[in-house]
């Protein structure tokens, strides 16, 4: 597996458990620590590899000039 693939995929369990131990603070329901421990992270795992894709293509132009 590709180091980028790898790090996206243990970012997303590792946020994952956060969101859902975060949501069952607050609320003291599972279901409820799963319904969003499931969507944010998703969300934010998508966001987080346009994230990296933008600054490693910024780090390309800028050792090219």
């Amino acid at each position: 597996m590709p180091r980028p693939a790898l790090k996206t995929l243990t970012y997303s369990v590792m946020h994952f458990a956060v969101a859902m131990t975060v949501v069952f603070a607050l609320t003291r329901s599972w279901q409820a620590a799963l319904a969003i421990g499931l969507i944010e992270p998703l969300v934010q795992t998508v966001a987080y590899t346009l994230h990296e894709r933008v600054w490693e293509r910024r780090g390309i132009r800028a050792a090219a000039a």
